[in-house]
């Protein structure tokens, strides 16, 4: 397999392992070692490539886990869900601001003309990820704060990722029916749904 496949499969690992390892590491080891696994998150994130989003990726790691090293504290530990959802709200919001939206400018990588249906379409979806990354992150604070550790595990390390899921294959299927709509309406002498 390819360096960059191996290293998306490496951080999609220890993105997903993370409040797990965090949770199950509680009483065994300090706060401050705990800071190494947003190091090596950042790290590998640093191998991947180096975009905009994954200095700000990185920063947020470090940032977090220097405060977590230097106050032996869960905290920043525990607040890394929530800086990366915060990041990825205001990187999406942004480009809502600036067009072209996020979701547009990934369907391009893909399908560089897009019709205007489809920019369209983007953009609601680009408003929908905001949505989501806004009420995640705020159930991530949430759990931080007020939660117990295994409360957090569960929203951060299971339940975040489950409704990531369900969004994205809801979208998917919406998207093919929005493709088959344009397509009809574009096709003469065909009926209009």
């Amino acid at each position: 397999m390819p360096k960059r496949l191996w290293g998306n499969l490496a951080l999609g690992a220890v993105t997903l392992a993370y409040p797990a390892v965090v949770y199950f590491s509680l009483g065994r080891f300090e706060p401050r070692w705990l800071a190494l696994l947003l190091l090596a998150i950042a790290l590998v994130r640093l191998g991947l490539g180096r975009t905009v989003a994954t200095w700000g990726v990185v920063a947020v790691a470090l940032t977090l886990a220097i405060l977590s090293w230097l106050g032996n504290a869960l905290m920043p530990v525990k607040l890394y869900p929530v800086a990366v959802n915060v990041f990825m709200l205001v990187m999406f919001a942004s480009t809502l601001i600036h067009p072209p939206s996020a979701v547009e400018r990934l369907a391009r990588l893909r399908e560089p003309d897009l019709p205007e249906v489809a920019i369209a379409y983007t953009r609601k979806v680009t408003f929908v990820w905001c949505g989501f990354f806004l009420l995640n992150g705020s159930m991530a604070l949430a759990t931080t704060v007020w939660g117990t550790e295994a409360q957090w595990a569960l929203y951060n390390g299971a339940i975040a990722y489950v409704l990531m899921g369900v969004i994205a294959v809801v979208e998917w299927l919406v998207r093919q029916r929005v493709r088959g709509s344009a397509a009809a309406v574009s096709m003469p002498g065909r009926p209009h749904a």
